[in-house]
């Protein structure tokens, strides 16, 4: 027979990783025989659009975008828990309050349970159901008319208060006049019934040149003659010689007395002092002539206060 191979191509290829004289490779042993081939050689990423500065640009904008989101979690994190908290207390109020409705309701229901077993039967007799009835009735008084009962007391008290001092002052003066007293002549009351019987004329001038008689008169508490004035009893023992008569009082004086603007006052007008302690006769040119005080005597001089005003007699 003709061979047409050769030694050459009977030969079977030898297997470089399982050899006849070899052991069988195992899992891990064929992994490390293969990794050379799979291993992948890195490729640099191809140099960003602008250089370094472009690349820093870009590094910079997803540190802060990190940045971002990492305040943004902390932001919502106690929004987060103090929602969740509102919703728990909301939920616990509920059944809390329905509780305390039912328990309310419950006493309620006691209570009246405890009145109807302890209600009291009572029967009326008929005579009381047939007796008449009729309702109470009421009256009101108006504001203004209590009002003018309230003024109306007020100012009875008050003249009682003024008839009291009134009588108080009269009598000290009285007992003081009679320490002082030279004077054996009429009163200034018994004197102005006189002149007004005997039609007396009456001026200012006049009154001014009656009562210039008297100056260097001691002054004398209740004195209302020529032993002896106060300022009062002065003024009303001159014009007791024109049929005028006054009280022993610089507020009853003031009261008998129309009141008239300084500027048309005259000598022989009276000057009242605002809080009637004190008159004397105006003298014109602020000058006033008075019986001044213990230890003074009548006289002229400038009116001390500018709290008076003028009142007039004999008009």
């Amino acid at each position: 027979m003709t061979q047409t191979g050769s030694a050459a191509d009977d030969q079977t290829p030898a297997n470089p990783t399982n050899t006849a004289n070899d052991a069988p490779l195992t899992r891990r042993s064929a992994r490390q025989t293969e990794a050379p081939a799979r291993r992948i050689t890195p490729v640099r990423d191809a140099p960003l659009p602008g250089g370094r500065r472009a690349a820093q640009a870009a590094r910079a904008a997803e540190t802060a975008k990190a940045s971002s989101s990492a305040r943004k979690r902390r932001f919502l994190a106690p929004v987060v828990l103090t929602v969740a908290a509102g919703m728990f207390g909301t939920v616990a109020v509920a059944p809390a309050f329905a509780a305390t409705q039912q328990t309310g309701s419950t006493a309620a229901d006691a209570q009246r349970q405890v009145r109807t077993t302890q209600a009291q039967q009572f029967s009326v007799s008929d005579a009381v159901a047939l007796a008449g009835t009729s309702r109470d009735g009421y009256g009101a008084t108006a504001q203004s008319t209590l009002d003018a009962e309230a003024a109306q007391k007020a100012a009875a008290e008050q003249a009682a208060a003024a008839q009291a001092q009134a009588a108080a002052t009269q009598a000290a003066r009285a007992q003081t006049a009679k320490q002082y007293s030279s004077y054996s002549g009429p009163s200034a009351n018994e004197i102005a019934t006189t002149a007004a019987a005997a039609n007396t004329p009456f001026s200012l001038p006049a009154v001014v040149a009656t009562a210039k008689q008297y100056i260097g008169t001691p002054y004398v508490f209740g004195g209302a003659d020529p032993s002896g004035f106060d300022c009062s009893g002065y003024i009303m023992y001159v014009y007791a010689q024109y049929g005028i008569s006054l009280p022993h009082s610089v507020p009853l004086q003031d009261a008998a007395g129309t009141t008239i603007p300084e500027s048309q006052a005259q000598p022989g007008d009276v000057v009242i002092f605002n809080d009637g302690s004190h008159d004397g006769f105006y003298m014109g040119n602020g000058m006033i002539m008075d019986a001044p005080k213990p230890g003074g005597s009548v006289s002229i001089r400038p009116i001390w206060t500018s709290s008076y005003h003028i009142v007039r007699f004999g008009i």
